[in-house]
C-alpha cells in the first residue's frame, strides 16, 4: 500500500527554511576561522548576526568591519542575498536548473514566499525575479565602484561595491565601515545610488516587473497593488525627508554642522533608509526624540509586499487609509484605480496592523523589565527597527542583555516572514463553511 506523501503548510515550510539557514549561518559566524581575531564570537552573537542578515535587518551586536574577516563578511553577504531573494525562491531556482520542473506544492510555497498573485507560470516568474535582482545589483555595484575606487585598490573597491549594492537592494543595511556611511555624507554617488537601490528593492518584485512591462507596453496598466506601493513610497520619502530636515536642521549631534546641501542629502537619505534599510549618513544616537518617534512610524510601515524589506507594508497602510476614507464618506465599496477592493482585503490589513501593534506592546513591556535603566524611546526604536527589519540603531543593541537580544532575534524573524504568516502557520484549523449562520447583531463602537 502506497503511503500518501505528507506536505507541511507552505507557511510552516517558509518558517522552517528561515530557521534552519539562521541556525547554520549563526553557527558558522561564531567559529574562529571567520573572525579577524581568530577567537570566534559567542553563539548568541553569531545567531544574532545571521538572523539580521537572513532577515535583511542590519542590526548588529558586533562591528562587522572589525570583527569578521573576508570569509565572515562573504558569508554575511550570501545570507543577505538569500534572505533578500527569498530562501524558497532560490531553492526553487536550483530545482528548475536541475529538473526543469517543480511540483504544485513547491509553486504554492514560492507564491507565499514572494507574494506572487498566482501559481500560474510561477517558473517564469522565479526566473524574472532572479534576473531582475542580479541585474539591478550589478548596475548598483558598477555605480558604487566609482566612489570606492577613490579610497581602495581595484580588488577591494569591487568587493565593497558588490557588498554594499547587495546590502542596499536587499534593504539589509549592513556596511563594511565602522561608522556605517557617515564618512560619505558629502558623496553624491552614495547619497543617490544607495537610496535608489533601497527604494527599488523595497517596492517588491511584482511592482518592479509590472512597471517594467508597462513601460515596454507589455502590460496594459499599472496594477492597483503597484500604484498604491508607488504612491505611498513616494509620499513617505517626501514626508520623512521634510520633517527630518526640519527637526534635525540645527542639531549639532546629527546634521547641525553639515552644509546646506549635505543636510538635504542626509534628510533624504535617512527618510529612505529609515523605512527598511539601516544605513545612515548622520549619527542617529544624537537624534531628538521627536525624530526618533518619526523613525518608529516609518519603520513600522516599512516596504512593499513581495519585496526585500519588512514592516506591515505600504499597501497595508494605503488600504487602511482608503478604507477609513470610504467609511467616512459612507460609501459601500472601497474604490481605487478604477477597481473595487473587497472588505476582506481591508480586514486582512487591519488584522496585520493589530497583530503587529499587540506584539510590539508585549515585547516592549518585556524589554522594559529586562532593561530598566534604558530610555523607553530607545528601546521602542530598536524594537520597531527589528520588527520592520529596518536595522537603523541608536547604538543600543550591542549593550543589551542576552535575553533582550533573543527577543530582538525573534522580532527580526517575525518581521521578515510576516506576523500573518506566523499566525497562519500556527493555526491548526482550516476555514470551514458552516451549515448554518448565527443571527447578526450590531455592536456599539466609537
Amino acid at each position: 500500500m502506497l503511503k500518501k506523501k505528507v506536505h507541511f503548510s507552505p507557511y510552516i515550510t517558509i518558517l522552517m527554511s528561515f530557521f534552519i539557514v539562521i541556525l547554520i549561518g549563526g553557527g558558522i559566524l561564531s567559529l574562529p576561522f571567520v573572525t579577524i581575531s581568530g577567537k570566534g564570537t559567542k553563539l548568541i552573537e553569531g545567531i544574532f548576526t545571521a538572523t539580521s542578515a537572513v532577515c535583511v535587518t542590519g542590526l548588529t551586536v558586533n562591528d562587522v568591519s572589525t570583527t569578521y574577516n573576508l570569509i565572515g563578511k562573504t558569508i554575511i553577504l550570501i545570507l543577505i542575498q538569500l534572505g533578500g531573494i527569498g530562501l524558497i525562491t532560490f531553492s526553487s531556482l536550483l530545482i528548475l536548473l536541475v529538473s526543469k520542473e517543480i511540483s504544485y506544492y513547491t509553486k504554492k510555497v514560492v507564491q507565499e514566499d514572494i507574494n506572487a498573485e498566482t501559481v500560474f507560470n510561477i517558473q517564469k516568474y522565479i526566473k524574472k525575479v532572479i534576473i531582475t535582482v542580479l541585474l539591478i545589483e550589478l548596475i548598483g555595484a558598477v555605480i558604487l565602484f566609482f566612489e570606492f575606487i577613490k579610497k581602495f585598490k581595484i580588488s577591494e573597491a569591487i568587493y565593497y561595491s558588490i557588498f554594499h549594492s547587495v546590502s542596499a537592494f536587499c534593504n539589509a543595511g549592513f556596511s563594511l565601515f565602522s561608522d556605517n556611511l557617515e564618512s560619505f555624507k558629502g558623496s553624491m554617488i552614495i547619497n543617490t545610488a544607495v537610496p535608489i537601490l533601497i527604494i527599488v528593492g523595497g517596492l517588491g518584485f511584482s511592482t518592479i516587473i509590472n512597471v517594467y512591462r508597462y513601460l515596454r507596453k507589455e502590460d496594459k496598466r499599472i496594477t492597483t497593488t503597484s500604484k498604491i506601493a508607488l504612491k505611498v513610497t513616494a509620499g513617505f520619502v517626501v514626508f520623512g525627508a521634510f520633517f527630518i530636515f526640519i527637526f534635525e536642521y540645527a542639531n549639532i549631534k546629527t546634521m547641525g554642522n553639515y552644509t546646506f546641501i549635505e543636510k538635504i542629502g542626509a534628510a533624504f537619505f535617512q527618510s529612505v533608509t529609515a523605512r527598511t534599510a539601516g544605513f545612515n549618513t548622520m549619527s542617529l544616537a544624537g537624534m531628538k526624540e521627536i525624530t526618533a518617534l518619526l523613525f518608529v512610524f516609518l519603520m513600522f510601515v516599512g516596504a512593499s509586499p513581495g519585496s526585500t524589506g519588512g514592516g506591515v507594508k505600504t499597501t497595508t497602510f494605503g488600504l487602511i487609509v482608503l478604507g477609513v476614507i470610504t467609511i467616512i464618506k459612507n460609501k459601500e465599496y472601497i474604490e481605487y484605480n478604477g477597481r473595487k477592493i473587497s472588505w476582506t482585503n481591508f480586514n486582512r490589513a487591519v488584522s496585520i496592523v493589530s497583530i503587529s501593534i499587540c506584539y510590539i506592546i508585549v515585547v516592549l513591556f518585556l524589554l522594559i523589565l529586562l532593561e530598566p535603566d534604558v530610555n523607553v524611546i530607545n528601546l521602542l526604536f530598536e524594537l520597531v527597527s527589528a520588527f520592520g527589519t529596518a536595522g537603523v540603531t541608536r547604538n543600543l543593541t550591542p549593550y543589551l542583555g542576552d535575553m533582550s537580544k533573543i527577543l530582538l532575534i525573534i522580532t527580526m524573524f517575525i518581521g521578515r516572514v510576516g506576523p500573518l504568516t506566523i499566525v497562519s502557520a500556527l493555526s491548526l484549523e482550516k476555514i470551514k463553511s458552516g451549515k448554518y449562520k448565527y443571527p447578526e447583531e450590531n455592536i456599539l463602537i466609537g
